[in-house]
């Protein structure tokens, strides 16, 4: 199997050396990225994707060029997954905007560069996780800033990287990170939920979440089960002890159940709903 990238529309081998000592993603995170499932050749959620990216640039005041279309992109995607020889497997995307070299804080260019690349992934669908243990703890050494820059799939993500050290550090298989209000947020790779007598809570893009995905979809699940009731609200970290199902999503795994918070553990009757819905909705595309 070939291991090639697409990096401004041209094929590349992924061992080519096309980012510069002065990439402005790599010095100043000045990058946004898209991570992408794509099953059997078909780019799952892509309309949702493609209007998350466009977004993001403008918040991040990229110039987004002509040729930007979600017809374009998908093609390209399609692309790259036929030259690497996945057409008919579950595939990993991911797609990567960065602003062009020049400047310091302040860039030259609005102009961007764009890299795709693609991996194999395991499962075409996704599936309930077999490890019976999954613990969480909060992570209280750096905060995610509520607002609409939290927002956005950015290549900053210096508070995850330092979450994502503790976890390992201490033992656990993830961490939730708080907001400067001390809410709960999100966790290191996802969005996350709360279940409680048949409520499905999970926090306000406004507190500083990523607009994930997979969130989304979820939210139209739950806003279409007559046995559910959705709350978009700030989470308190006393809260989580009092729930009866937490879970985190995000587009590789789906649906992640946490099994142990502290001294609470969780069941996940209503997650194990919800990842088949979401499944069925994959499927529909």
């Amino acid at each position: 199997m070939s291991n090639t990238i697409l990096f401004n529309g041209q094929f590349k081998s992924a061992d080519t050396d096309v980012l510069q000592h002065s990439n402005r993603g790599f010095n100043y995170g000045d990058g946004v990225f898209e991570t992408i499932r794509v099953i059997n050749n078909e780019v799952l959620f892509w309309e949702d994707h493609y209007f998350r990216l466009m977004s993001s640039m403008r918040i991040m005041r990229m110039e987004i060029p002509q040729e930007f279309s979600p017809e374009k992109l998908e093609e390209d995607i399609r692309s790259l997954i036929k030259e690497n020889e996945l057409t008919d497997k579950p595939a990993r995307v991911k797609l990567n905007v960065f602003r062009k070299s020049g400047g310091y804080y302040t860039p030259t260019s609005r102009e961007i560069d764009h890299l795709i690349s693609v991996t194999e992934i395991e499962s075409a669908f996704y599936q309930f996780p077999q490890q019976d243990h999954y613990q969480v703890e909060l992570f209280k050494d750096h905060y995610i800033l509520s607002g609409l820059l939290s927002s956005i799939k950015s290549t900053n993500k210096a508070v995850n990287v330092l979450a994502g050290i503790y976890a390992e550090e201490n033992g656990y298989d993830n961490c939730l990170l708080i907001n400067e209000s001390k809410s709960v947020v999100e966790a290191i790779n996802g969005n996350i939920f709360l279940v409680k007598d048949g409520i499905v809570k999970t926090p306000p893009l406004s507190d500083g979440c990523l607009n994930g995905i997979v969130r989304k979809q979820i939210i139209d699940i739950v806003k279409n089960n007559d046995d559910l009731e959705l709350q978009e609200a700030s989470v308190s970290p006393f809260e989580l002890q009092k729930a009866d199902e937490f879970f985190i999503t995000n587009i590789i795994k789906g649906i992640i159940p946490i099994t142990k918070y502290r001294k609470k553990d969780y069941n996940s009757v209503t997650c194990q709903k919800l990842l088949g819905q979401l499944n069925a909705k994959a499927r529909l595309g």
